[in-house]
């Protein structure tokens, strides 16, 4: 592939970020990852910003100097994922291995990745709502069984919760089971308070149907429990790889979070490319894949959220 070879590299690294985003029903969230420092790696740096609040004016003193503190936290991401795939040199050459390699990456990271990735942030989000549920405050609430009738009243009730702390005007979305979002399409009150609104992920601007101007994504069920097995690849039973709910899991009607709340990341750190003359291992075209990701919510911002589970919580 001569001097085009870094090239290629460069190029379905940055097609396979932007695909990820575009393809992700949480693909928003990585909107939020803009204020994220990342050189490459497992770390990353999250900024926060404190300040001190109002103080009284003195006519003699006049302002009472106050402080801004930029400090960044350092986080790790803990989803380090990869698969190495082979291209026979027989069915690939150097012609037409930029379409044959770009098909078998792109179908693997809409069939495998995506649907992990988009698995890993939901469950994590719910976790955190949860284990929020059991301390201090009520965050998620459980037991609850979703019909035509009464998904309205429930949606509105969480929707209300959030913005009794903070007010109407923080941007909220709900991610929704599949399956309960098409129970708002049989509710007798659809006409008077779901609409259709514009709604962008990744540079690609979408229809959704929404409630109270809060922008609904529906989300494949598989992808919404409240925990997940992810294979390593090498234990017995798991050499396929890929995630499997857990025994334990539960299953997620719905989240709501502020729009800016979840940080989202997602990286394909490594694409590595072997014609058949350099690898060792067989008469191939060696394609190697790693994706770093994972999902915070800052403390704050998690009390802006909730989670409607099907179960009960104990």
């Amino acid at each position: 592939m001569g001097n085009n070879f870094s090239a290629y590299v460069t190029l379905f690294q940055q097609a396979l970020d932007k695909q990820a985003v575009a393809k992700l029903t949480s693909g928003w969230m990585d909107a939020n990852a803009g204020q994220v420092i990342y050189n490459g790696g497992k770390d990353i740096k999250i900024p926060k910003i404190s300040m001190d609040g109002l103080a009284d004016y003195n006519r003699s003193t006049g302002f009472t100097q106050g402080a801004v503190t930029l400090d960044y936290e350092t986080k790790t991401m803990t989803m380090d994922r990869g698969r190495t795939f082979l291209l026979d040199s027989m069915d690939v050459n150097e012609t037409n291995f930029v379409v044959s390699a770009s098909n078998v990456m792109g179908q693997f990271q809409a069939t495998k990745v995506v649907p992990e990735i988009d698995a890993y942030r939901y469950s994590t989000i719910a976790t955190s709502c949860i284990d929020a549920t059991t301390s201090t405050q009520v965050l998620a609430t459980g037991g609850n069984t979703i019909t035509a009738a009464n998904v309205l009243e429930l949606l509105k009730a969480d929707i209300a919760a959030i913005q009794d702390i903070v007010g109407g005007d923080v941007p909220l979305v709900i991610s929704m089971s599949a399956i309960i979002s098409s129970y708002l399409d049989q509710s007798d009150k659809i006409n008077k308070n779901i609409s259709i609104m514009d709604f962008e992920k990744g540079g690609i601007t979408t229809k959704v149907k929404s409630i109270d101007m809060i922008p609904i994504i529906p989300v494949p069920s598989a992808r919404l429990k409240t925990k997940y097995v992810f294979n390593d690849g090498v234990t017995s039973g798991q050499t396929a790889g890929g995630f499997v709910a857990d025994a334990t899991a539960k299953n997620i009607n719905w989240l709501i979070t502020p729009q800016t709340a979840p940080i989202a990341v997602n990286k394909t750190d490594k694409v590595r490319i072997f014609d058949p003359a350099t690898n060792q291992d067989a008469d191939a075209w060696k394609l190697d894949y790693r994706k770093y990701h994972d999902l915070w919510i800052m403390d704050e911002a998690l009390k802006l959220c909730r989670v409607n589970i099907k179960e009960a919580l104990v």
